[in-house]
């Protein structure tokens, strides 16, 4: 008996020690998974943009936009993750809006009150039209997977995806098929929002769990802020780089063109719009096209009107104070020429530019079902508006440009 219970007491020893070894080995490969070095291996052979050997201190973002013209959003950079903020989303709202940008294959933060998006995404759906030249120049139209209506499309590189069957068409607003989009799944859906719960179709599609972010570009009061929402487009697929140097560029022709203008010795007088059921519709003294008619050496009627909204006025109003007006332009988009106008009411025949016949619309690139490109690719190529519009006052400063937006009605 004496022989026999060391023999035990080493085998209880031997099996405690196997016991401990085998308990850090567990415990060990347990906190090497949660530190989550390592990306999913089929999910970075699925999508090689994905990190597969995470590094904390490692910064995933080295080229980064800065926002120099748009107000309504910023983005700020962490090591593996963006938070983009939309400031004004529409019109009197009290909210905003964040995302989180988290670089695929990392960690995602934990941060409260926001979307968490993968980046680079894969696929998107785009529900403006004003958000497809982006896709386009920031060469990222294969993954554009449906639009709101493929009929309104004017951007070339999308029209050709959408004959090929590449895109489908997925309705917007209160019409939105969630359903559809559910099936195809996307990464991502761009739309705008306007505040009004019964029309907005980001409520419903974030109900069904889709990830949607908000472009507020049509809040700008800028040619060049509304055109520096590239920049939002392109930090959902990491082209930081490229959307730095299309903007700059746009930027630099429009400020060069501008700086041609601002010297003219004379300013024609100029009014906008046209009267729809009983109102006409002004731009506001700090909107957008009011800037368009600063930079282009125009005086605009309403420019002292210190609005970036419309400003709903009487016909008599407008006669009052624009019937000796030099040109007229922006008026309905189904007219194109001074009988059409003339025809609708006769009272337009009273205003001088009629007479002279400087009347100039903005709708030279409309396509078949209506699809008016001033409102898509005009949006993301300012300096190529403004161009349109120093050649329609002051053609001496641009001998050498042709029309591309607008055309003269005769």
């Amino acid at each position: 008996m004496a022989m026999i219970k060391p023999q035990r007491k080493n085998k209880k020893n031997y099996l405690k020690r196997l016991f401990f070894i085998f308990t850090i080995f567990i415990i060990s490969t347990l906190i090497i998974a949660c530190q989550s070095p390592k990306s999913n291996p089929d999910l970075a052979a699925t999508n090689p943009s994905c990190v597969q050997q995470y590094e904390r201190t490692r910064d995933y973002f080295p080229n980064k936009v800065k926002i120099t013209r748009a107000k309504g959003f910023n983005v700020e950079y962490h090591n593996h993750y963006k938070v983009i903020t939309i400031n004004n989303p529409w019109k009197g709202a009290n909210t905003n809006f964040k995302y989180i940008l988290v670089q695929c294959g990392t960690p995602a933060p934990q941060i409260s009150g926001a979307q968490l998006i993968t980046v680079p995404v894969n696929s998107v759906i785009s529900l403006s039209t004003t958000h497809l030249p982006h896709l386009a120049k920031l060469g990222v139209v294969d993954k554009l997977v449906a639009v709101s209506d493929t009929k309104t499309v004017n951007t070339s590189e999308v029209v050709e995806r959408i004959k090929s069957g590449k895109v489908a068409n997925v309705g917007s607003d209160a019409t939105v098929n969630v359903e559809q989009i559910l099936e195809l799944n996307p990464d991502l859906i761009t739309t705008y929002g306007t505040g009004n719960a019964q029309s907005d179709s980001y409520p419903k599609l974030l109900e069904a769990g889709l990830k949607v972010a908000i472009n507020a570009e049509y809040m700008e009061d800028s040619p060049l802020g509304r055109s520096e929402w590239l920049k939002f487009t392109a930090l959902f697929f990491n082209k930081e780089k490229e959307a730095e140097q299309i903007f700059g560029e746009v930027a630099r022709r429009y400020d060069e063109i501008a700086a041609k203008a601002k010297a003219v010795k004379t300013r024609p007088t100029v009014f906008v719009g046209f009267n729809f059921k009983g109102t006409w519709y002004m731009p506001g003294g700090n909107s957008y096209a009011a800037k368009y008619l600063e930079d282009a050496g125009a005086n605009y009627l309403w420019s002292n009107e210190k609005s970036s909204g419309s400003l709903p006025l009487s016909f008599e109003v407008i006669i009052e104070r624009a019937t000796n007006a030099d040109y007229w332009l922006n008026m309905s988009q189904k007219w194109k020429s001074k009988q059409e106008i003339l025809a609708e009411d006769s009272r337009y025949g009273d205003f001088k530019a009629v007479k002279t016949g400087n009347l100039y619309n903005n709708n030279a690139r409309v396509n078949e079902s209506g699809g008016n490109d001033y409102w898509e690719g005009g949006i993301s190529n300012p300096d190529v508006v403004l161009s349109d519009l120093i050649k329609v006052f002051h053609p001496e400063i641009l001998p050498q440009h042709e029309l591309v937006f607008y055309r003269r009605l005769s």
